[in-house]
C-alpha cells in the first residue's frame, strides 16, 4: 500500500475484490469498463492465469472511501492490445534487458476509446491522477515491471497522463457519425452518387440471395445463440490465423450480466449464415466480433456496417464505433478518429528515445490523417 496524505493506493488480485455497485458508480455507462464486462473476463478464463493476462486493478481510496479505479493487467506478451509495442520489445532484448511483465491499463482485447482512469465526476480528478501515477511507477519497480501502458485513453485522461509525464502516441480508427439521419435513405442522400451506388450494389448482392437479420438483445439472448455465435467467431478466427483470446464461457456470462449486448445473425432459408456481436450504450454502438459460414459477395459490409447503421439510426444512437483497421470503412461513411495511448518506460534512456520516437510518429499520422479528411465519401457543399 502507499500513501500520499489521505490518499492509499492498493493493488488488488481482482475486479470481484471491488463490490459490483461501487466499481459501476465509478465507470459511467460504457459497457467495456462495467465490472460485469471485466469479471466476465476473469470467471470464463479468458484472462487470468495462463493467458498472459493478470489482473491487477488499482484501487485508489480517500479519507477511507474509495475515490478512483484503474482496470489494470500485467502482461506477458503484447497480444490482444491493438497497440503495437512488439518493435520496443525487441529493442529491450537487443540492449539485454526484459521488456516483460509490463503494466496496461487496458480492456483486454478491446480497441475502444474509454475511461481508464475511473473516478467519477470529482473536483480531486488531478490530486487522485497524480497519486496514482506515481503507486503504478513504485508497483512498477517493486514487480519487476518495465513499463506503463495506458491504452485508448480518454482526452481528459490523455491530458492527465501526459502532465505525469507519460508519453502520447496517437493513432486512429473509422467511425460512423450520426448528423441528424432518420433513416438509411437519408444517409445515403448525403453521399456521393458513387459511393450511394456501391452501397446500394452492395446490400442488394445479400438481399437477392435471401440472406435475412434478425437482431437478438436481453432476454431474447440464449445458449443456442451463443453456440452458434462462437462457431461463427472459431470460423472467423481459423479463416485470418488469429488467436481465440475468448472463451466460449465468456458469451454465457456477457450475455447473462453485461447490459447492452446485441447479437445479429444472418440466415439463409433455414441455414445461419453469418453473425456480428456488438454493444450499446446510451449514444453509441460498438461492434466487436463478426463470423461467416458461406462466401457470399456482400456479407461481410452488410453484416458488419449496414445493419449496424441502420440499427443507429431508428435507435437514435449518435456513432457506431465498428473496431480497428480497415480504410474500406472511409468510402462507406466511417470518417478517421484519433486515437491514443500513453507510455511511460522505467529506463529512462528507452523512455526518452520512445517519446522521441512517438514525437515523429505522431506529426506523421497528422499528415495521414489530413490527406483521408480530404477524401471523405460524402458529397461537396456546392
Amino acid at each position: 500500500m502507499i500513501d500520499s496524505a489521505a490518499i492509499s493506493c492498493s493493488i488488488f488480485g481482482s475486479v470481484a475484490e471491488v463490490p459490483q455497485d461501487m466499481w459501476n458508480a465509478l465507470s459511467g455507462p460504457q459497457p467495456f469498463v462495467r465490472h460485469e464486462f471485466l469479471l466476465a473476463l476473469e470467471e470464463s478464463g479468458s484472462v487470468g492465469e495462463g493467458t498472459g493476462w493478470r489482473p491487477e486493478p488499482l484501487v485508489v481510496h480517500e479519507d477511507g472511501r474509495l475515490a478512483a479505479l484503474v482496470p489494470l493487467y500485467r502482461k506477458a506478451h503484447s497480444y490482444g492490445e491493438y497497440v503495437f509495442d512488439w518493435a520496443w520489445a525487441r529493442a529491450y532484448q537487443n540492449a539485454g534487458l526484459d521488456y516483460y511483465p509490463k503494466l496496461i491499463a487496458a480492456i483486454p482485447f478491446t480497441p475502444v476509446t474509454g475511461p481508464r482512469f475511473l473516478c467519477g465526476e470529482t473536483p480531486r480528478r488531478a490530486v487522485l491522477m497524480q497519486a496514482a501515477t506515481k503507486a503504478l511507477r513504485t508497483h512498477a519497480a517493486r514487480t519487476g515491471a518495465s513499463s506503463v501502458h495506458w491504452l485508448f485513453t480518454t482526452d481528459d485522461d490523455s491530458t492527465g497522463l501526459a502532465q505525469e509525464g507519460f508519453a502520447r502516441r496517437s493513432a486512429f480508427q473509422f467511425h460512423w457519425h450520426n448528423a441528424g439521419w432518420s433513416n438509411f435513405s437519408d444517409y445515403l442522400a448525403a453521399l456521393s452518387a458513387a459511393k450511394r451506388k456501391n452501397i446500394r450494389r452492395e446490400r442488394r448482392q445479400v438481399a437477392d440471395v435471401g440472406v435475412r437479420y434478425t437482431f437478438y438483445e436481453g432476454v431474447d439472448l440464449n445458449e443456442g445463440l451463443w453456440d452458434v455465435f462462437y462457431d461463427l467467431y472459431l470460423a472467423t478466427i481459423a479463416k485470418y490465423g488469429a488467436i481465440p483470446y475468448l472463451t466460449r464461457a465468456f458469451f454465457s456470462h456477457i450475455g447473462a450480466t453485461v447490459p447492452g449486448v446485441i447479437l445479429l445473425l444472418g440466415t439463409q432459408g433455414n441455414r445461419i449464415v453469418a453473425g456480428a456481436l456488438f454493444f450499446r450504450d446510451a449514444t453509441t454502438l460498438y461492434g466487436r466480433y463478426w463470423g461467416a459460414l458461406a462466401a457470399l459477395p456482400g456479407l461481410h459490409f452488410e453484416t458488419c456496417y449496414y445493419q449496424a447503421i441502420d440499427y443507429c439510426l431508428t435507435h437514435g444512437l449518435e456513432r457506431f464505433e465498428a473496431g480497428a483497421q480497415g480504410e474500406h470503412k472511409l468510402s462507406r461513411g466511417f470518417l478517421p478518429t484519433p486515437t491514443y495511448s500513453m507510455h511511460w518506460l522505467d529506463h529512462p534512456r528507452f523512455h526518452s528515445a520512445v517519446d522521441d520516437y512517438l514525437a515523429r510518429e505522431n506529426a506523421g499520422l497528422e499528415i495521414i490523417l489530413n490527406d483521408l479528411n480530404a477524401h471523405t465519401p460524402f458529397r461537396k457543399p456546392s
